[in-house]
Formats: structure tokens, sequence, C-alpha cells
């Protein structure tokens, strides 16, 4: 008999016992009542840190109590590919190797990233059994194996057949360090110190009736002046009511652009005058829907200024911001420069400010998707999911209401490739906006379905295809993620009839916008269920400086290192004693 207690030894020798023994490996057939939780699949962009930890004991303090209660219960394990996170981990190292992806080509790549899967991954799974937990490993996923893939295509193809998916060409944040839109939850808002410069814009027919010759706006963003159409005034401001129809001559650029009213305008701030750029802000863009006005795109997807731009393309965009300020001080259309704090939108994986651009990309019409959540919650038998703490409800609710189309393709390499074909034999061999594409769940459907359409005729020529070269959000697939692997789309699979809808999830607070509503949403669509009855909301594990620990932010602790001194049931009663709570840090 050893003289101290050994943990690690210990622990091992019963993780194995119980594997080996098949203890967390449930038959759908067997007794009891079922009882189910899919763990939220960490992404393979490294190795697990505390806060996972902290997940994960909740979790299995969960499971272990209701198999002590005789439930026949299932707890699910997995891993998620995180498109842009693995992609852009890809990249760096490319980087270091002075090389870009393109050097290697889209297949040489993708084996890079399931080598990179396959580290990640093994380290992660590693991490979770040296931590206890009790999981099925025989049942365990990857949003991007083939069951996962299946249930992604038949989901895109479902939408679309109802018309809830569609493609369009739309204003979306876009990242330039990525090179990929993102969706407005992957845009994070940062109070920044910078600049509100005034201009003159002066009318284009001379002095008005009472004297004034040019108005007057203000604006962060001077670059984006060179792709002005109008300057908007509120209806109701008597201070513009007689010019509201004339036009001025936007400086730098001599176009002549209308003077209009709109009800979006606030009288009471600054000047009452707002410019109006359709191509590069959303709420300008909303206008110039309202007003007929045409879009002019000044800025590239790369993040300098493009061939509209005039004397000032080929600068980067910060750049040209500074040449507009002197060219317009040398004009004599620069009033004043203020001090001004506001908030910007950042990517948070690029990590620079987004820019706001047209683009034809993925959208899922979400009101649809949203309405059916919303009447879960209102179920007089009592809301659905159920949320606790209660109050992380309303905030739940609070996202499914008013929301905004999902955009949801992503100009990567890595993930779910969407499953449309586009005809490039009817636009000269290339992919273009007009382009016509069929959506199906392979490419032999997509032929029989082109050559239907686009072969005989006056299309004399063979049908060609291209398979969409983006990706799906990674949020897409984790949408599906608590029936995707149970077995659907089987409806008949054993292990989606016996454990879903699931018993509870347990996340924490800071993705109820990303991935609860996305797995409501999802589930209500395609099983007519929410997928789970209960949802647990936790509080974050942070750091000193109180940083939410993530592994992007690399002020992780690798829960491993303190297992290796104390012993996972130490870490394990700490974290849950000292830790869990009503959804508090």
């Amino acid at each position: 008999m050893p003289k101290t207690y050994d943990p690690v030894g210990t622990e091992a020798r019963w993780q194995q016992a119980w594997e080996s023994s098949g203890a967390f490996h449930p038959d759908p057939a067997a007794p009891g009542e079922p009882f189910s939780v899919v763990i939220p699949p960490p992404n393979v962009t490294g190795s697990l840190h505390m806060g996972h930890a902290f997940n994960s004991a909740l979790i299995d303090t969960i499971v272990r109590f209701q198999r002590l209660r005789g439930k026949n219960v299932l707890c699910l394990p997995g891993t998620d590919h995180a498109s842009i996170a693995v992609q852009t981990i890809l990249e760096k190292q490319l980087k270091a190797e002075d090389r870009r992806k393109e050097d290697l080509g889209r297949e040489a790549f993708l084996e890079r990233a399931w080598a990179w899967k396959a580290e990640s991954g093994g380290t992660i799974v590693g991490q979770l059994r040296r931590l206890g937990y009790s999981l099925d490993w025989q049942r365990e996923r990857f949003t991007l194996d083939a069951g996962c893939s299946a249930a992604v295509i038949e989901a895109f193809n479902r939408l679309h057949e109802q018309g809830l998916i569609y493609r369009g060409e739309y204003l979306v944040n876009w990242c330039p360090a990525s090179g990929s839109a993102v969706s407005d939850l992957e845009v994070e808002m940062k109070e920044v110190d910078g600049h509100l410069w005034h201009f003159r814009y002066p009318l284009s027919d001379g002095p008005a009736a009472d004297g004034r010759s040019y108005l007057e706006v203000a604006t962060t963003r001077p670059e984006t002046l060179l792709g002005d159409t109008a300057v908007a005034v509120n209806p109701s401001d008597p201070r513009y009511a007689d010019l509201v129809g004339q036009t001025l001559t936007l400086p730098l650029v001599g176009r002549q652009i209308p003077i209009v009213a709109d009800e979006h305008v606030e009288a009471e701030f600054g000047t009452g005058c707002v410019k109006v750029t359709p191509a590069h802000d959303p709420n300008d863009f909303a206008i110039g829907q309202r007003h007929q006005l045409p879009l002019i795109t000044v800025i590239a997807k790369d993040g300098t200024m493009n061939a509209a731009a005039g004397r000032f393309a080929g600068l980067d965009r910060f750049e040209a911001r500074q040449a507009v300020v002197a060219a317009m001080e040398v004009e004599g259309c620069l009033v004043k420069v203020e001090p001004y704090r506001h908030s910007v939108p950042f990517s948070d994986r690029g990590k620079v400010p987004v820019e706001p651009l047209l683009s034809t990309q993925w959208f899922v019409q979400a009101e649809p998707l949203a309405a059916r959540c919303r009447e879960a919650l209102a179920n007089p038998s009592g809301a659905e999911p159920r949320f606790v703490p209660e109050r992380w409800q309303k905030v739940y609710r609070d996202w499914l209401t008013d929301i905004r189309d999902w955009c949801i393709s992503r100009q990567l390499w890595w993930g779910h490739r969407i499953p449309a074909w586009f005809v490039v034999s009817e636009t000269g061999g290339a992919i273009t906006d007009s382009t016509p594409y069929v959506v199906a769940r392979d490419e032999s459907e997509a032929m029989a379905k082109a050559e239907a359409q686009f072969a005989g005729g006056v299309h004399a020529h063979p049908v060609v295809l291209e398979q969409d070269p983006d990706v799906l959000d990674t949020w897409f697939s984790s949408g599906l993620w608590p029936f995707s692997t149970l077995g659907w789309p089987d409806a008949q699979a054993a292990d989606l009839q016996r454990w879903y809808p699931t018993s509870v999830l347990v996340t924490g607070f800071d993705i109820i916008f990303f991935w609860v509503a996305r797995m409501t949403m999802m589930a209500g669509a395609f099983t007519g269920q929410m997928p789970f009855r209960d949802v647990y909301i936790h509080g974050l594990v942070r750091d000193e400086q109180n940083r939410k620990m993530s592994k992007s932010a690399g002020n992780g602790i690798d829960p491993l290192l303190l297992i290796e001194r104390y012993g996972a049931d130490a870490l394990r009663f700490a974290l849950v004693r000292e830790v869990a709570g009503a959804g508090q840090d």
C-alpha cells in the first residue's frame, strides 16, 4: 500500500477500466428513462484551458448523478472544425514559411488542415480523458465527419427548397485581414479615440435664396465621401425644407448628388445633414434603397481604394483617410476637426476594423426560423427551452427579435463547401454575379438539374459546372449539432429516437447568440422541436486581468498542469464548488 495517494495513476487506471467495460456506452434499447447531453464541441485550435475544464466538470456532475438515478444516460463528445480560426492558424504557419495557401492549392491546403485537426483534436481528446469526463468515446463526432457533413448538405438543400436560403448582393461585414465576410455576431464593437471631420459640400446651382452656398456634414470616415451619392436631412427640419430636391457638388469628385429627406436623420445631431454612402454603411444602404440611390464602391476587398476612388486609388483605406482630409483642406472644404470617441466594429478573428462592403453572398432568412423559437418560449405549458438562471431567457428572446438575415457564406477553404454548382458554361467558363446555379446534394444531382434547364435549344454547348468555392459559416454546422450527432437526417436512427430532444445544454452566456439560438432555430426548422429541455448558463473563467480565457487570446491555463499536481478530482471539485453559481464568472 503506497504511503501517499497517487491521483494520476489511480485516475488513469479507473478511466481505462470504465472505458474498457463500456460503462459510458449506453444501448438505446436498454431500459431506463433517457437522459442525454451533447457536449459543446471545443474548436480544434490547439488545447483546452480552464474554461473547458469548468464546463466539463459541470456536465460530468450532472450526467453521473443521472446515471446513479438509474437513467439511460448518453454523454456524447465531439469537436468543431472552426473554419476561420483554423484557417488563420494555417495561413500564419505558411506565412512563416514564406508561402501562401494559393502556392499549395486547395487540396494540399486541406490535407494540411486535416493533419492539424488530427494533432489538435488528439490533444483535446487526451485532455478530456484526463479530466475524468464520463463520455461515450465510441460515439465521438466531428463537425466535418461524414455524418455531420451529410446533415449539413441536407439542411442547406431543404432550406433552399423552402425559399429560406437565397443568394444576393447585400452589404456585409467584410474582414480585409481574413478576406472573408463575417456575420454580425463575429463583430466586436470597440471604443476608439478618433476624430470627427466637418466638411462643406457646395450647392450646385450657387447660393440659395437665404444666401447659403453649402451644407456642412460631419464624418468619422472621410475616405468614404468619394462614394457619396446623397446628403440626407430630416423631412421635418425647417432649416433645409427648401433645399430638398436640389443638388450638391461632391468635392474632389465633381459629381452632383441630391439632397434627400429621410426620417433616419436626427435633426438635433450635429448640423442635421448626413452624407450618404450606400455602398459603405448599413444605415446609408437602407437610405439608398428608400431613395433609389446608386451604390458606388470605392474600397476593395483587400482594404485599399479601388479605381472608383480616382487619384486615391491604390492607397490603404487609412492612408486614404489622411490624403482625403488633406485634399479637402486644400480645396477649402474642411471646416474643423474634433476629437471624437466612438464605437468601431472589429472583426473578432481578423482583429481589424471591418469594412461594410457590397458583396454577393448566401443568406438564410432568419425571421421565419426565429418566429418558431419565440412561439416555443410562449408555450402555455412552459417556456421551451427553460433557462437556468431564468434571467438569461430575456437575452435569448431579445436576440430572436428584429433579427437580420444571416450571411452564411465564407471566403475560405477549410469547412463545409457550399452545395451549389454554377453553370459556368452560361457565362464563358467563369463564375460571375450573374452566373446561374443549381443547389443539389451532390454533383451528379446538380448535373441532372442543370442539364434539365440548360442543355439543348438555345444552349448549344455542353453543360459545365463548377462548385461554389466558398464554405459555410461554422455556426451553420454547429447549429445542427444536437441532432446531426444522433443520426439526423435519418429520422429512424436509434440514437435520435431514444435521446432526442436532449435533456440539458450546459454552456457559457457568451455564446447564447452565437450557438444556443442557432441550434434552436435549426432544430425548430428540421425536427419541429426545441433541441434541449433545459439550458444551464454558467459564467466564464477569467484571467488575472478579468479577460475571458480563450485559446485565441493565448491566456488559458492548461488544466493538465493542475491535474499533474493535484489530480483531476481535486481540480473538478474546486471548479464546481468555487465557480459554479447563478451564471456568474
